[in-house]
């Protein structure tokens, strides 16, 4: 039995619809807050189960008799380590013998990514569970950074704090193929993958992406982290926002997102999307 959290959200649907496909339905468990959004995949078979991580009551029953689960880490980024922590109990009780989670790359405290610390403590309770574990550390979404091309293309203008570093943007899509082979597949056990795209991007091939698309000259602005912070707020994003994509700002500066690994073709058999493609897909939809 496979289980997958989150399963309403982007990543944990896109697994899911993978891991239907490679498995019998009736040997998934989906789990959600919303038991109501999956309506759609518990009709093709796949078992729906509410689970909220706030109440590991409901994680104890959500995962029962699942043998391999996808941890998707909440969206409760600063406080989500103990819902994490209790998941990790939960499933230790549920008779799960093996979690998959996705981390973040390099979470090591001189990572300035505000999301490290969630990811070092989980990693760090799978480690000391007596499970078999993987973690699967995602790069950043290469979609997020769709709207920072088209407002690069809009304004001719492309802010940025990471400096010269680059990152290995990955599209989600390969992170869901990623996950589905490690549901399914044996041979990833006791395992920290890096889930990459296929090259490290740097602020200067975002600027020139854009100038390529949009038929425009973009100037390449570098700023430090309380400028680039405080314009995000002054576009409208909330303080933990903006803290959040400035710290990773900082992280990409940093090198810490920079390594390129062949995970995804290693898990999938094939070559993960370039981040051109992905802006290129996004724009055409």
């Amino acid at each position: 039995m496979i289980g997958i959290t989150g399963a309403s959200g982007p990543l944990g649907r896109a697994t899911a619809e993978l891991v239907l496909r490679a498995v019998d339905p009736r040997e998934v468990v989906l789990t959600t807050r919303t038991p109501e959004a999956l309506a759609d995949l518990a009709t093709r078979g796949a078992r729906v189960r509410q689970a909220d991580f706030g109440d590991p009551r409901t994680a104890a029953a959500a995962f029962a008799g699942v043998e391999r689960l996808l941890l998707i880490s909440t969206d409760a980024v600063g406080s989500r380590l103990d819902q994490h922590r209790a998941a990790v109990e939960a499933a230790a009780g549920a008779g799960v013998s093996h979690i998959a989670y996705t981390s973040v790359p390099e979470p090591v405290p001189a990572n300035p990514a505000v999301v490290v610390a969630d990811h070092a403590g989980t990693e760090q309770a799978l480690r000391e569970s007596g499970l078999r574990w993987t973690v699967l550390r995602n790069n950043l979404y290469a979609h997020l950074q769709i709207p920072v091309i088209e407002q690069a293309i809009t304004t001719g203008r492309l802010v940025t704090n990471s400096g010269d570093g680059a990152a290995a943007y990955v599209a989600r899509e390969d992170c869901a193929a990623a996950a589905a082979a490690v549901l399914t597949r044996d041979g990833y056990e006791n395992r920290a993958l890096d889930v990459t795209g296929p090259a490290a991007v740097t602020a200067r091939d975002l600027a020139d992406l854009a100038r390529e698309i949009g038929g425009r000259e973009v100037e390449l602005v570098g700023v430090d982290d309380h400028a680039f912070a405080t314009g995000l707020e002054e576009a409208g994003l909330p303080d933990p926002v903006s803290e959040l994509f400035t710290s990773f700002g900082a992280s990409t500066r940093g090198g810490f997102l920079a390594h390129v690994s062949g995970a995804v073709a290693e898990l999938t058999g094939r070559e993960p999307r370039s981040f051109a493609d992905v802006v290129r897909a996004a724009r055409k939809s």
